[in-house]
């Protein structure tokens, strides 16, 4: 097997892997099965939590023309049982004599699968398009490191750093076009989270919207995090799907409820005492502020006191990129690793 033809139908099973659903608890993944001769006898990519794996769906479209062929997946096979069987073992008994895969699998819970494999007789090859494989299951690989789900603030503010006005008041600060790329960001995670404060206060849908104002094809779970209660007239009830409350002040237990629900990458939209609470508590992995070309001088500042009282202390960012959206700026930064800085 030459390396070219490793690459090439390793290429076509990312591609297929691309297909699958983003956020989902489990990684996106996809897989190609190739006979002796040459031929694609199947293709398969995972469609989501609680559907069979990308190589039993090939697995299945090929019947007995698997044995003897090569089996391009790009993560290593899983050698658990969880809600479907170990893939190492369905590769085993369909008699594939090779697998070639991209990257290790990074979850504990799931890995050893090349072991598995290897001892069953089977030629393992891993380490093919490793790079491309880990970029497109970055997300995920990162939420399995941390063991929770991902969190991205999002907030909109003027120069000055303002969320809303000394009256309180906050609609619009920013424009159309900023609003939309809001919503296109926040159908793309699982769960948009906000305080009980900021539903009794700014009364929010908190669903993800088209241009035209209707919903989008996917919603994100609504959840409120607080102690208060949420009135059944919020509009938060008034949308389709699950309204998640969660009574904790504790943005570690709020998180943990909801990994454990299968949720992977939480959009961020609550006030500044919220924001503040998990910037503190270092629950942070990406911000997403939205700069409105505007001035208030006096007003709610757009995240409270984060404990800093000397400029040495001060939380850095990493400026991942910078856009003109509409009449305002978008900037999209990360937190800094504190072990580089230490560097």
């Amino acid at each position: 097997m030459g390396d070219t033809a490793a690459s090439t139908w390793m290429r076509r099973a990312l591609h297929l892997a691309a297909s699958g659903p983003w956020p989902d608890p489990n990684p996106r993944v996809g897989c190609v099965i190739v006979a002796p001769d040459g031929e694609v006898v199947a293709e398969g990519h995972h469609h989501g939590a609680g559907t069979p794996h990308a190589e039993i769906v090939a697995l299945r479209t090929a019947g007995s023309r698997a044995r003897g062929a090569t089996a391009y997946v790009t993560l290593e096979p899983c050698a658990h049982t969880g809600r479907t069987g170990p893939c190492a073992d369905a590769l085993v008994v369909a008699g594939v004599a090779r697998v070639v895969f991209a990257q290790s699998d990074p979850n504990p819970d799931a890995t050893g699968g090349a072991e598995r494999l290897h001892a069953a007789g089977v030629d393992v090859i891993g380490g093919v398009l490793a790079d491309e494989a880990t970029a497109l299951n970055a997300r995920w690989a990162r939420g399995v490191a941390l063991g929770r789900p991902l969190v991205t603030w999002k907030f909109a503010a003027t120069l000055d750093g303002r969320s809303a006005a000394s009256d309180g008041t906050s609609q619009w600060l920013t424009g159309d076009a900023a609003r939309a790329d809001t919503h296109t960001l926040r159908a793309t995670r699982d769960a948009v989270l906000v305080g009980t404060g900021t539903v009794l206060v700014d009364d929010p849908r908190l669903t993800a919207r088209m241009p035209d104002g209707g919903l989008a094809p996917r919603q994100p779970l609504r959840v409120v995090m607080g102690l208060r209660d949420v009135p059944e007239s919020a509009q938060v009830h008034d949308a389709p799907g699950e309204v998640l409350h969660l009574r904790t002040r504790d943005p570690e237990i709020a998180l943990k409820e909801l990994w454990d629900r299968g949720v992977r990458d939480v959009w961020l939209e609550g006030g500044p005492t919220l924001a503040a609470t998990f910037i503190t508590a270092g629950l942070v992995d990406d911000v997403y502020a939205y700069l409105a070309p505007a001035l208030l001088g006096s007003g709610r500042a757009a995240v409270d006191d984060l404990g800093i009282t000397t400029i040495t202390d001060v939380r850095r960012l990493e400026v991942v990129d910078v856009e003109v959206i509409g009449g305002d700026v978008r900037v999209h930064a990360r937190p800094s690793d504190p072990t580089e800085e230490e560097k």
